[in-house]
């Protein structure tokens, strides 16, 4: 029992390092909308200047993810989870001097790189430590990550309204992040002295279903890049402020949040998760609908079905792609290219979004493009059967590199 105990503390200080990671990974994104405007007057940033303050961070997570299998093995998830702390620290403090357009694109880069390490190695790091709670934990792990989403929104134009000045509303997020550096270095595991073996990210990219899950991931959270950067801007053009469209961007958050740590509770021992992912879809494209036709009917009711649909998606679409193969090193190596080929498709609809509504004037062309991709995921996502999972990892030429997946 006395070992249970203090083995029962680790885990739980272990779980809290997760959570105060998972909240430091999308504040620096979802702050930008509701203060877009005072951002835009200072830096001399348009709608697509704007845009590359979601656009180049997407683009480094999606690029950098595909260094996870190497920085997994030759550097370690624990160094590589610390020194992108330290960096999104930085990042963060940087914003507080940012006065030109391309002062803020490098800070927006800066983040971008500490997120996308985070995020290339910390699901192998869960997969390790809970292996029997793979679902679970990557839901919490997903809930606070959207969650941090709801409190840069919320904050970022609460904080500038309290102090007049933009830069501090972006700036204090270095402040938790100082703290997710403090707790990851007290209570992420150790990387071992031969880390972990080599996965070869050339022998997965010959799967398709890697592919297939690269589209589907990239897709969706499409919609969740340009909801983060253009929902604000959309209501602020309705005539809504900048703390009311920030609330509602907040809200939208904490909906993903809360889908994202129950979905995958009420999954928990289902082995075909589609249906779940299907639901989703079904509440992301009913949100998109509504912002598209009737934006003013039931603005809080479309951003918490679309919010709920998002967030729900991205924890379940984690642990589809873990549960491909029971190696921790290869489930999260696997995890990391799906986010490496997901984000640089996720980088692109911000802008586009922002060049449609430079042609239209309107943001609903943006609206039904993801409405779309919500339908063309739902069909893809029919071929991702977990009686399919072993199969699709497995190939002559690469079945020795790769272990087999669970069944």
């Amino acid at each position: 029992m006395e070992s249970e105990a203090p083995s029962r503390a680790a885990n739980v200080l272990l779980l809290a390092a997760v959570a105060l990671v998972g909240l430091n990974l999308r504040p620096f994104i979802t702050g930008i909308g509701p203060l877009a405007t005072d951002i835009g007057a200072e830096t001399g940033l348009d709608l697509k200047g704007i845009s590359l303050l979601t656009l180049v961070p997407m683009a480094l997570m999606g690029l950098f993810a595909f260094a996870g299998p190497f920085l997994q093995s030759r550097v370690g998830a624990r160094r590589s989870t610390l020194a992108s702390l330290a960096v999104l620290v930085l990042g963060s403090a940087l914003r507080l001097f940012a006065a030109k357009g391309w002062q803020m694109v490098g800070t927006a880069a800066l983040l971008g790189l500490g997120v996308a390490v985070i995020q290339a190695v910390f699901p192998g790091i869960v997969k390790k430590q809970f292996p029997r709670h793979v679902g679970v934990v990557m839901g919490l792990y997903s809930a606070t990550l959207m969650g941090g989403g709801a409190l840069g929104a919320q904050a970022a134009p609460l904080v500038a309204a309290a102090t007049g000045n933009w830069h501090v509303g972006l700036a204090w997020m270095a402040v938790p992040a100082v703290l997710a550096l403090a707790l990851a270095a007290l209570y992420l595991p150790r990387d071992g002295v031969s880390v972990q073996k080599r996965t070869s990210a050339i022998a997965f990219l010959k799967r398709p279903r890697v592919w297939l899950l690269m589209v589907c991931f990239g897709l969706v959270n499409g919609g969740y890049s340009t909801v983060v950067a253009w929902l604000a801007p959309f209501y602020r053009e309705h005539g809504w402020s900048a703390a009311a469209s920030g609330s509602l961007l907040a809200i939208l958050a904490v909906c993903q949040a809360l889908a994202a740590l129950v979905l995958p509770v009420l999954a928990k021992g289902k082995d075909d998760l589609r249906p779940w992912l299907w639901l989703t879809l079904v509440m992301q494209a009913a949100g998109f609908a509504a912002l598209a036709f009737r934006p003013e009917a039931a603005p809080l009711a479309s951003a918490m079905m679309l919010g709920a649909g998002l967030g729900g998606c991205f924890a379940l679409s984690m642990i589809v792609a873990l549960d491909h193969l029971p190696d921790p090193a290869e489930a999260g190596a696997l995890s990391a290219l799906m986010q490496g080929g997901g984000f640089l498709i996720t980088a692109l609809p911000p802008w586009i979004v922002a060049a449609l509504h430079e042609a239209t004037g309107s943001f609903v062309a943006g609206w039904l493009l993801h409405l779309a991709s919500a339908i063309v995921v739902a069909v893809l996502y029919w071929r991702v059967s977990p009686t399919s999972y072993a199969r699709a990892m497995n190939t002559p030429t690469a079945g020795a590199e790769i272990g087999p997946a669970r069944g």
